[in-house]
């Protein structure tokens, strides 16, 4: 009989290339793995600075903004009721040149045309005290309820305007 060879439970086999190479191989996986982890970790607290820095600096300026807002508003106010101030003085001055030129209308063209010199003197100096008593939120009311029930005849007198500011704006190159 031959004789068989038992192996000895005594001695642990050899590991052999392919199961070391797998283990290194899932060690390598693993500190990836880990490495990512850590990477993406990092990377989502980077992004968590980063978010909260352009929240704040976002905030900076808006505020920034709303106080720039303000102050510009204060000042258009301010320059809008020099503007009220100025054009119920300009009324009101050509209201008076023409009320003082009215005896000269008489005499040239007869009563009748004095009377209606008179009447818009009257009707100008009525327009500049109302323009200076009102604030400038009823005026921008009664604005656009002049345009609501006239457009046509809005267009035309910003029409007008719109000629008189170009021809006044024109300079003396004519």
């Amino acid at each position: 009989m031959p004789e068989t060879t038992t192996p000895n439970s005594d001695t642990t086999p050899e590991p052999t290339a392919e199961k070391v190479a797998k283990t290194h191989f899932a060690k390598a996986v693993e500190e990836a793995k880990a490495g990512a982890q850590a990477l993406g970790k990092e990377a989502q607290e980077r992004a968590g600075a980063y978010r909260e820095k352009a929240s704040q600096t976002g905030s900076e300026w808006a505020n920034e903004a709303r106080a720039k807002s303000g102050e510009a508003k204060e000042k258009a106010f301010a320059f809008a009721n020099e503007g009220k101030a100025g054009a119920s003085k300009a009324i009101s001055t050509l209201g008076k040149m023409v009320e003082d030129n009215a005896p000269t209308i008489d005499d040239k063209l007869g009563a009748k045309y004095g009377d209606y010199a008179r009447s818009a003197a009257r009707s100008m100096q009525d327009a500049a005290t109302k323009l200076d008593t009102k604030e400038l939120n009823e005026l921008g009311e009664d604005a656009k309820d002049f345009v609501r029930k006239s457009p046509g005849l809005a267009v035309g007198m910003a029409a007008v305007a719109g000629f008189m500011l170009a021809r006044l704006f024109r300079g003396s190159s004519d």
